[in-house]
């Protein structure tokens, strides 16, 4: 019974560790505060962390894209993401954004010529230059975070929930019903962002915020320009 006992309480006590993980703390007060002052209130806190992984399925403009990702604040990113079902690993280390994509991926974008030189290559470019000015705010949480407080409508606070377990604050866009949830204890981290009725749809969630991440550019990457762009 002793044994039994023990082993209990250390379950229970791991337990209760795994659930709060970045998840315990008092409440914040965002419930209470106007909707635009939480959105801001997410914002800042987002863009000050250090690092955060994102990810998620959603739908923009018609077109699938799924992303699995790593952003480090003032560095970049790294991981995966699929357009389409067309999938590509991605890293980025400042202004230099490498990609290294699905034969398929490379097919669709390159042609059946360039994708056979290609096959398994990392390929690289500039952030600042052609398609590869869209990874911008999908590799840096503060020009994400920039773009959504640009582009919403009215927003209405609709106060404390749980979002897969954890206590949020739940910020509603009437103009389409899509919303952005923000942690209800501790600091105010977005947790998700959940799409509504609008031509983009879909859930991103945000999580393991300050979390080290270590970026490495690949080896042997070829400028995209020595294909022609």
């Amino acid at each position: 019974m002793r044994v039994s006992a023990f082993a209990l309480l250390l379950a229970a006590t791991f337990l209760a560790g795994c659930g709060s993980h970045g998840k315990s703390g008092q409440p914040n007060g965002e419930a209470s505060k106007p909707a635009n002052r939480v959105l801001a209130d997410a914002t800042r806190t987002a863009s000050n962390a250090s690092s955060v992984h994102v990810s998620g399925d959603i739908v923009s403009g018609g077109t699938p894209i799924t992303l699995d990702l790593d952003m480090a604040r003032g560095k970049g990113a790294k991981g995966s993401m699929s357009t389409s079902g067309l999938k590509f690993d991605l890293v980025r280390i400042g202004d230099t954004a490498y990609i290294r994509g699905s034969d398929d991926f490379y097919r669709h974008f390159a042609g059946a010529g360039i994708a056979q030189l290609i096959h398994g290559k990392w390929l690289k470019a500039s952030v600042n230059e052609g398609r590869f000015r869209s990874f911008g705010p999908l590799t840096s949480v503060s020009l994400l975070f920039a773009k959504i407080s640009a582009g919403h409508g009215t927003l209405s606070n609709d106060g404390q929930t749980t979002y897969k377990g954890q206590q949020v604050v739940a910020i509603r866009d009437t103009s389409d019903s899509s919303k952005l949830y923000v942690a209800a204890t501790g600091k105010p981290y977005p947790v998700a962002i959940v799409g509504g009725k609008s031509s983009q749809s879909g859930t991103i969630t945000f999580g393991d915020w300050d979390e080290s991440v270590s970026l490495t550019a690949p080896k042997g990457a070829i400028d995209i320009s020595q294909l022609g762009g």
